[in-house]
């Protein structure tokens, strides 16, 4: 009970400096080794405090820089209000819609701040909606941009892998010569500019790392109503085939946004009721993976030692606890900079642009994975934060 009190302290102080205005939007807060001595607890204690308050959009991380007050208090109130303008600069006059499916939540805060800092450097303003991935609340998002006449467009498609309802007000876009740029999917049936993940090839290094470490009973749990979520799950069957491992009933389980986390975490709990219990599991992102730690070790299951897990975006959830997740790397930021860069080419007709980006993913090896044996503990690997 100690231990939760001093966790709610820490992450309560913190929160209270956001708050109160004495840590302002993009200022580093202190190291880890400053708030161990500042409040008296240990380090696991800190780094589940910020990793929450990074999951929860109220802090950032920059590797190699440190932890920053994200803008969170400046972002849209989506409940009360679906479209709302962030303060900021606007020399120009010219305005640039940005629709993602989330806003403050697990990794869509470092591509947001990506796009904001280019855009109002280039005294760009900005509109930002969210559709919680509800292709009602984009339809309302993109009637309400089109009535503000922005100049350009992002946007985070709504549950890609199903034919979307919405497409006619991107056709009413290019109608306008309004340039419109998708972000970590597209859909298909406009097939327009885009910068993506090779989402098919990060699902099939994650699985190739489990199987090249010895293990074949392998599950794999998947998003199947946005498409990054199918390519994950094509590169996870691909990884089998290629190296002719048998597939085993049940190996793949699949959800989608109505269906919570829990659900799939409780379904996923009955493989390990019997003998011949899975070894590895591969996520479909860091935010499951660590819901996944968790259940596992609620009965008695050790990660690495008796499963290994596979997380994918590579984020700050990644090094939130003491196991750390081996996960496929998002380019996140670089990802929110370069749209940005796109769009302002494209308003102002910069010449030629490219018309796509693709990014290949790598794989950042950590402690959540280690080798098949019959007495894993003798064969864990020892190395952290290995890129491939």
């Amino acid at each position: 009970m100690a231990q939760k009190t001093k966790y709610n302290m820490v992450k309560e102080k913190i929160t209270e400096w956001i708050t109160s205005g004495k840590v302002q939007p993009g200022e580093k807060i202190y190291s880890e080794n400053e708030l161990v001595k500042m409040f008296g607890v240990s380090r696991h204690t800190v780094r589940q405090a910020v990793g929450d308050l990074v999951h929860e959009g109220w802090l950032y991380r920059e590797q190699g820089a440190g932890t920053f007050c994200s803008n969170k208090l400046l972002q849209p109130n989506v409940e009360s209000e679906m479209i709302s303008p962030i303060q900021s600069l606007n020399t120009n006059g010219k305005n640039i819609g940005v629709i993602t499916t989330y806003i403050s939540d697990y990794i869509f805060p470092s591509i947001i701040k990506g796009i904001e800092s280019y855009l109002t450097a280039q005294g760009y303003s900005l509109t930002f909606a969210c559709t919680d991935n509800d292709v009602e609340k984009e339809k309302q998002c993109l009637q309400t941009m089109l009535n503000r006449n922005i100049d350009g467009l992002i946007v985070e498609p709504t549950r890609s892998s199903n034919y979307n309802p919405n497409i006619h007000y991107y056709l009413q876009l290019e109608q306008n010569n309004i340039p419109y740029l998708m972000i970590n999917q597209f859909y298909s049936q406009l097939m327009p500019p885009h910068i993506i993940m090779n989402d098919e090839h990060g699902g099939f290094i994650a699985t190739e790392h489990l199987i090249n470490l010895g293990h074949e009973k392998i599950i794999g749990l998947f998003k199947t109503d946005d498409l990054q979520g199918v390519n994950r799950m094509q590169g996870f069957i691909r990884a089998f085939r290629e190296h002719n491992l048998p597939f085993f009933p049940d190996m793949v389980i699949t959800y989608t946004t109505e269906e919570k986390d829990n659900n799939l975490v409780e379904q996923l709990q009955q493989f390990f009721t019997t003998d011949d219990k899975p070894t590895a599991i591969v996520c479909y992102n860091d935010q499951l993976a660590l819901q996944v730690l968790f259940m596992l070790r609620g009965i008695g299951l050790s990660v690495p030692e008796d499963v290994s897990i596979v997380g994918y975006d590579d984020s700050s959830l990644a090094e939130a606890t003491d196991v750390k997740l081996t996960s496929v790397t998002h380019p996140k930021m670089d990802m929110g900079i370069e749209a940005a860069k796109w769009i302002v080419s494209a308003v102002e007709k910069r010449g030629s642009i490219e018309h796509s980006t693709i990014y290949e993913p790598e794989l950042v090896v950590r402690n959540s994975t280690s080798a098949l044996d019959k007495n894993p503990k003798n064969l864990k690997e020892k190395h952290q934060d290995q890129t491939y």
